[in-house]
């Protein structure tokens, strides 16, 4: 009889266990094959200090293929595109390659939706973190002999980050002149409790970041921001921060997804029609109650998804996922400045900065090899 076969799409937080531990299930006689467009998993909490140069490309990612080679598991580089739940198979982008699965967990993570962007040039989205390698080299490639107007869109914590990191990178590398403006929509960080817009207004008006509130962006072009209520700016790179979505393999699947196009998964993070599909991270909509799209939930999953994957193979009782209570948000906005917020403690400062870095540093310390 031939080995049952585990199929990992993506490496991303919610797998650093599963991918830490690969080693368990290829003892117990299974097959593992790890499906990730890159060799490297990086971690989007560090991207945007990565952006602002606090952070080499290499501080903050994770080698996938090595981790999964060295326990002698398969490692694709490619895309899965499509779930084929009939044939238990899942079909690669590039190659067209079918990997058959028996058991198969997803961390396909996120996007960020491009439906208002007409123009590719110059614009750099938040997701994936790779393109900020190249964002800040173009920042400084230009900055260096020319005036630069940047526009960050979005009124979000990937807008302040990026933001408040571009800012950082133009006083380091001395550019000739960065202006950066914020495109914030109905207003900065307005579905968040309202000091933390007021600390990040403080900190950006005395950097000289300009904030535009009142009105949504309705097309990204070219060198041009367009907003709804027809006003016009021009910018020579634009970074939008607009939310993610979660992949499109689901939807083009035809997997039962939740509003948002995410893989519905019920309390043991397990597909809702399809008991041998599992889901953590951006990618999942929890069916029990939305989870907000922040990393917290994807460590949180990491050992319920591991138990889960391998009851799942060995026929056992599942463990259900309790997504937990509150949790610390602490946003990096450049200059080793953070903004920190759990419960009714809100603050800014240096502080602030040094929890997150401590945090952020100890967890690629946990799993980097």
């Amino acid at each position: 009889m031939a080995a049952k076969q585990l199929v990992l799409i993506g490496g991303g937080h919610a797998h650093m266990v599963t991918l830490s531990k690969i080693s368990s299930f290829i003892d117990k006689g299974y097959g593992v094959t790890v499906v990730q467009p890159s060799d490297y998993h990086y971690y989007s909490g560090m991207g945007p200090g990565m952006l602002g140069g606090t952070y080499q490309p290499g501080d903050i990612r994770f080698h996938t293929r090595k981790v999964v080679e060295d326990q002698g598991a398969n490692f694709v580089k490619d895309k899965v595109f499509r779930i084929d739940t009939d044939r238990l198979v899942v079909v690669l982008e590039n190659s067209g390659q079918e990997i058959a699965y028996d058991v198969l967990s997803c961390n396909a993570g996120s996007y960020v939706p491009k439906e208002k962007i007409v123009k590719t040039e110059n614009i750099y989205a938040a997701k994936p973190i790779e393109g900020l390698i190249q964002a800040r080299e173009e920042l400084i490639r230009r900055g260096k002999n020319e005036p630069l107007t940047v526009a960050v869109v979005g009124g979000g914590p990937s807008s302040l980050e990026i933001a408040g990191n571009i800012w950082q990178m133009a006083q380091q590398e001395k550019l000739k002149s960065c202006t950066v403006r914020i495109f914030a929509g109905r207003g900065l960080m307005r579905h968040f409790p309202e000091k933390i817009g007021v600390l990040a207004r403080s900190i950006f008006q005395e950097r000289g970041i300009e904030i535009s509130e009142g009105s949504y962006v309705e097309e990204i072009g070219k060198e041009r921001i367009i907003l709804q209520d027809g006003r016009s700016f021009t910018a020579d790179l634009i970074f939008p921060a607009i939310g993610v979505k979660p992949s499109n393999i689901f939807t083009e699947s035809k997997l039962p997804t939740g509003p948002d196009g995410g893989l519905l998964v019920n309390k043991f993070l397990q597909s809702t029609k399809y008991k041998n599909i599992f889901g953590g991270g951006d990618c999942i909509y929890f069916e029990p109650h939305p989870l907000d799209k922040v990393g917290v939930y994807a460590v949180r999953e990491n050992h319920v998804l591991y138990n889960n994957l391998m009851a799942a193979l060995e026929g056992r009782e599942l463990e259900q996922f309790d997504p937990g209570g509150k949790y610390l948000l602490i946003y990096n906005l450049g200059g080793d400045i953070g903004i920190l917020c759990k419960w009714s403690i809100i603050f800014s400062g240096k502080l602030a900065f040094k929890i997150k870095d401590y945090i952020d540093r100890k967890f690629i310390r946990t799993f980097k090899i």
